[in-house]
C-alpha cells in the first residue's frame, strides 16, 4: 500500500508548497507528490493564485531526493502532444527518473475560454485525448514517430533524449466508462479515482476489467489509486481509517488530497502520524 500526498499549486504560496514537498521527501511514509495542471483555482475564489504545474513540479524535483513526483492530471489540450511529450522525458531526467506522467482529456470550461484554448465538446476532447496519447506514448517509445490524425500531424518525429523509466508510467485518472476507461486499459500504468466510495470503485474496476480483457492487458498491472481529501478540521485518526479501508477494498494509493488553505502543522502532525502507524 502507497501513500501519496497532493497540494494544489493555488491559493497557497511557492514556499508553502515546497516546504510541503521537503517533508513529503523525508517522511519514508510518503511514496508520491503530486501537484495538479490549472491556471485558475478550482475551489473557492477563482480570481485568486494558481502556480503553473510544470514548473513547480520541476522545482520539486530539484528540491527532493526520494519522492516520486507527478501531476494529477495534464489537459492534453493545453499542450500539443509531441511538446509534453519532450517536458515528459526531460523531468524523468532531470527527476532522476521519479517521474510519473498523468493526463487528461481536459475540463474547464472557465480558463479555456479565458486563454481561448479550443476545449471542445465531450466527444472532441475524448477524440483529441486518444490521439494525444497515441503521439504521446509512441514518442516516449520510438525513435521516430509519424501520426496522421483529425488534430494532430506528425512527420519524423523525435524526442531525444528519452528519460531513464522505460516505459514511462501514465496515469489516467477518470470514471468514464467508454472512453477513459477503455483508455486506462490501453495506455496506462495507474488508474486513479477521482472520488472513492465503495460501490463506484467496484462498478468502475468491473468495467475497467472488461476493457483490460479486450486489451489483452493484465489488470493487475495497473496500480489503482484514490484520494483522501484533508481539510482543516481533519484529524489524523480519520485518515489512518479512510486509507485502511481504501486498503481493504484494494486500493493501491492512498492520495492526501490537502485543500486550502495548507496549514504545515497540520501536514507535520499528519506525517508522524502515519509514520507511527504504517512505517
Amino acid at each position: 500500500m502507497e501513500i501519496g500526498i497532493k497540494v494544489a499549486p493555488h491559493h497557497v504560496e511557492w514556499d508553502t508548497l515546497l516546504a510541503v514537498s521537503e517533508i513529503a521527501d523525508q517522511a519514508e511514509v510518503f511514496h508520491q507528490f503530486w501537484n495538479f495542471d490549472h491556471f485558475y483555482p478550482i475551489k473557492g475564489d477563482t480570481d485568486g493564485p494558481c502556480l503553473e504545474a510544470w514548473i513547480t513540479l520541476t522545482a520539486i524535483a530539484q528540491a527532493t531526493k526520494r519522492i516520486r513526483i507527478g501531476c494529477m492530471v495534464n489537459g492534453v489540450h493545453y499542450r500539443h502532444p509531441a511538446v509534453l511529450a519532450n517536458m515528459a522525458s526531460a523531468l524523468d531526467i532531470v527527476s532522476q527518473g521519479r517521474f510519473e506522467l498523468g493526463l487528461g482529456a481536459g475540463w474547464n470550461e472557465l480558463e479555456s475560454g479565458a486563454y481561448g484554448i479550443e476545449l471542445g465538446s465531450l466527444k472532441e476532447r475524448f477524440d483529441r485525448f486518444d490521439e494525444a496519447l497515441e503521439v504521446i506514448t509512441s514518442l516516449l517509445a520510438e525513435e521516430y514517430t509519424s501520426f496522421s490524425g483529425e488534430y494532430f500531424t506528425l512527420i519524423d518525429a523525435r524526442n531525444e533524449p528519452k528519460g531513464p523509466q522505460q516505459p514511462l508510467p501514465i496515469c489516467i485518472g477518470g470514471t468514464g466508462e467508454k472512453r477513459t476507461l477503455r483508455s486506462v486499459a490501453h495506455y496506462a500504468s495507474h488508474w486513479n479515482l477521482p472520488m472513492c466510495e465503495d460501490q463506484l470503485f467496484e462498478q468502475k474496476y468491473e468495467v475497467l476489467k472488461k476493457h483490460c480483457e479486450k486489451a489483452g492487458t493484465n489488470i493487475d498491472d495497473i496500480k489503482i489509486s484514490t484520494h483522501v481529501f484533508v481539510e482543516e478540521e481533519t484529524t489524523a485518526s480519520s485518515v489512518i481509517s479512510e486509507i485502511q479501508h481504501q486498503r481493504q477494498l484494494g486500493i493501491h494509493q492512498s492520495i492526501l488530497y490537502f485543500q486550502p488553505p495548507i496549514h504545515m502543522k497540520q501536514i507535520e502532525l499528519l506525517a508522524d502520524s502515519l509514520m507511527l502507524e504504517f512505517c
